[in-house]
């Protein structure tokens, strides 16, 4: 196949799938349409601002989740690099992270209480 031909077939498909997509919506409940679909009765106002501190915890698992992630790599890296560089960038990378979470917590980021 051509590239013209790859485009018009892409195209199709989307038209065709946006056309189903269009008929055959379905007509939601009035579970669906209210503001709260977990069946409980609003206790306050749903605009009321939310603590910084809950999006600073929520931040702060996002950055020590994402370092499980960096470092799960490194018993692989250790049978491949030589091990002392790969002691050294494991070491760097904590270090760098327990300097931020110190600072952090030396800063009073995490005290809950106002």
């Amino acid at each position: 196949m051509n590239l013209i031909t790859l485009i018009i077939l892409a195209m199709l498909t989307a038209m065709l799938l946006y056309t189903i997509n269009i008929h055959m919506t379905s007509k939601p409940d009035i579970n669906k349409l209210s503001p709260y679909e977990c069946g409980f009765d609003p206790l306050g106002n749903a605009r009321t601002p939310i603590s910084i501190q809950f999006f600073l915890v929520a931040i702060l698992f996002i950055l020590f989740d994402l370092e499980i992630v960096l470092l799960l790599p490194i018993p692989w890296s250790i049978n491949t690099n030589p091990p002392s560089t790969t002691t050294m960038l494991a070491t760097a990378l904590l270090t760098i992270l327990t300097l931020g979470l110190l600072y952090e917590w030396l800063q009073g980021g995490l005290e809950w209480t106002e």
